[in-house]
């Protein structure tokens, strides 16, 4: 595609697109068996090729450097064998999970003897654009065929090799069991105007979900002529209520903060009570620093932190995704919930706390995709909230909020039986 023509590119997304519409409409007719035995097949290839894997990987990885990725993107495009391990678990899970294409979720019979059904069906071809975490490349493409759903996957080109090397396992299971392999495809060309063909594809694509960082998605969000499901930022909150737990408070800081801090659901941001900080904000600012964890404080809790930095309005708008974290002392339950509507993304935000009136006021005014209550932000994730591995969490409202698995990337249609009825 080098030195391509927009033309060539509109030829170009329009050929893949049309070849996902062959391969949806039968992938929406597709056996559950059928489709669990890919999942498994696959699962069995990326065990027996843990070294190609790697070898690929490691291509990825000695480039980035030049590409200019921090250490917390090199982490999420870095595979081991525990990694690959870890996807090939993931579509082993989503095996065992329940088909939805054919549920009926909705029936009643009419005066007149009509059974109206409401069918779950499959959304048709999705159009997925990701950055930098190649076991994304199985993840999204285990959802979408396990609901019935071709997608278009287009990686980033900091993980190209790895991309590749796993979708060609993808593609060589799907043709073993019998399924359509442009059921799953991966774009081979990373350049950027071929993104914006296929992102006007609106009667080809059906839906559009880019994964990655904010300059995608605003980029996505602006040109799609279809259907997009989003996340932004994910700027998480830690609120430590007054009532909260000491040793509850301090672990659930920390596994939001350190566990994996270059993850959209890591916590960014501690917000504590004014009248448990005295006592309990030096203990928890202590282990966060042993792990190398920078605080960024308001004024009060830097007097509690004096060798803290003082934090800017800005530092409370990001997501760092680094070993950074802002810190404020608030008055009570309703300004930290007023400090996270206004700072915050709507990712995932939680109380700790033994007030079951404080608890029940923060989840029903947070407005977020998830709020935990006395439990760290790490399990907003598809396979914690038992939904198998997630396609992602979406920050918007409409069509699907949070985690997006198996039933997110689903539609439904009437189906209505009679015997003879005329109106």
């Amino acid at each position: 595609m080098t030195n391509s023509t927009q033309t060539d590119f509109n030829d170009y997304a329009k050929e893949w697109a049309f070849r996902a519409r062959d391969a949806a409409r039968m992938l929406a007719v597709a056996r559950g068996e059928q489709k669990n035995a890919w999942l498994e097949r696959s699962a069995e290839l990326l065990r027996n090729h843990v070294s190609s894997l790697l070898n690929a990987n490691e291509k990825d990885v000695e480039a980035a450097s030049g590409l200019g990725l921090t250490k917390a993107q090199i982490d999420r495009l870095r595979l081991d064998e525990d990694r690959i391990e870890g996807i090939a678990s993931a579509m082993e899970e989503i095996a065992k999970l329940a088909d939805p294409i054919g549920e009926i979720f909705e029936s009643n019979v009419r005066p007149n003897g009509l059974l109206v059904t409401r069918v779950r069906v499959p959304l048709g071809v999705v159009f997925f654009i990701f950055e930098s975490r190649p076991n994304v490349t199985a993840d999204a493409a285990a959802i979408c065929v396990k609901s019935g759903n071709a997608v278009i996957l287009r990686g980033g080109k900091e993980a190209f090799h790895s991309n590749h090397a796993i979708h060609s396992l993808l593609v060589e299971a799907l043709e073993e069991v019998g399924l359509p392999k442009d059921a799953v495809q991966l774009v081979d060309t990373i350049d950027r105007e071929a993104v914006g063909a296929f992102l006007r594809l609106r009667d080809m694509i059906d839906v559009t979900i880019p994964r990655g960082g904010k300059g995608l998605i605003e980029r996505v969000a602006s040109e799609a002529a279809m259907p997009v499901i989003k996340h932004y930022d994910g700027n998480c909150h830690v609120y430590v209520d007054a009532s909260a737990d000491p040793e509850m408070a301090r672990n659930i800081t920390f596994n939001s903060k350190v566990h994996r801090p270059g993850v959209c659901n890591a916590a960014e941001s501690l917000l504590i009570h004014r009248d448990i900080a005295a006592e309990l904000l030096p203990s928890i600012a202590e282990s966060l620093k042993a792990a190398g964890v920078e605080l960024r404080c308001c004024p009060k809790s830097r007097e509690l932190i004096p060798e803290s930095t003082a934090a800017t309005n800005e530092d409370f708008h990001t997501e760092f995704l680094d070993l950074i974290m802002s810190v404020k002392v608030v008055d009570d339950v309703e300004q930290a919930i007023s400090h996270i509507n206004e700072y915050g993304s709507h990712h995932t935000d939680v109380i700790v706390t033994r007030d079951l009136q404080a608890a029940a006021r923060f989840s029903a005014s947070v407005d977020s995709a998830a709020v935990h209550v006395n439990a760290s932000t790490r399990f907003n994730d598809g396979g914690e909230y038992g939904l198998g591995a997630e396609i992602g969490i979406s920050t918007d409202k409409f069509h699907a909020r949070g985690p997006c698995g198996l039933r997110e990337l689903t539609s439904y249609k009437y189906v209505v039986h009679g015997n003879g009825q005329v109106r």
